[in-house]
């Protein structure tokens, strides 16, 4: 049972980077909500299993509070955003995908052995895990320094703080009151980015960073 434990554990937080990689790898808005949408379906899961696997009923929680806010309102928020703001085309990248790819499997490999050192007297399962959510917010602040378009690093960030849920949880959870409350700041933070974004829409026609960088040297 205890192998069991282990290796679903380790497939749902593999399928996590999985799925930050493949955002990394997406061109078009609508797509790369939809595989974050995957993303924090997956991360529903392992919350959910970290709970049984710990006997930590207070994960149930976090994992329905995942399930709702991050796999269901934010994505279907995000989709109708970028539907309002006519934004469906694909998204440039400061890199190449080639080389954004190969940055991000060298973030994995970069995580993994400084993470497995770092914890080696640690238990296997969150030691491992934490590996894996490194991996996570890696490549999340990869996305969010190499997009060019303001709702794709948003994305960026939510993906990162996906694997900041990853971490705690996998490190033997954290208070019910602090997952509540971190809920509810990405909701706050998501409305006022949502707000922020149709403002740079209507003052600028656009919500590409590099428009805005122009703009404002345009202004020195």
């Amino acid at each position: 049972m205890g192998s069991l434990l282990f290796d679903v554990a380790h497939l749902l937080a593999g399928g996590l980077v999985f799925t930050s990689l493949v955002m990394l790898y997406q061109a078009r808005l609508p797509n790369l909500i939809r595989v974050y949408g995957l993303q924090a379906l997956l991360l529903t899961l392992s919350v959910a299993w970290q709970a049984y696997a710990q006997d930590a009923p207070h994960l149930y929680v976090t994992a329905a509070i995942t399930l709702a806010f991050k796999a269901l309102i934010i994505p279907v928020a995000l989709l109708r955003m970028i539907e309002r703001l006519g934004i469906h085309r694909q998204v440039e990248s400061a890199l190449s995908t080639g080389l954004t790819m190969m940055a991000g499997i060298g973030l994995i490999a970069l995580s993994m052995v400084v993470m497995l050192r770092v914890t080696s007297g640690a238990d296997p399962l969150a030691r491992e895990d934490l590996a894996f959510a490194l991996s996570v917010v890696l490549l999340g602040l990869l996305m969010m320094v190499t997009r060019r378009n303001a709702v794709s690093q948003v994305v960026g960030f939510m993906s990162l703080e996906n694997g900041l849920i990853l971490a705690a949880t996998g490190a033997k959870g954290m208070p019910l009151v602090v997952e509540i409350s971190v809920a509810f700041s990405v909701l706050v933070a998501f409305i006022v980015i949502g707000i922020f974004l149709f403002r740079i829409r209507e003052r600028f026609d656009t919500v590409d960073s590099t428009a805005l960088d122009r703009f404002r040297e345009g202004r020195r």
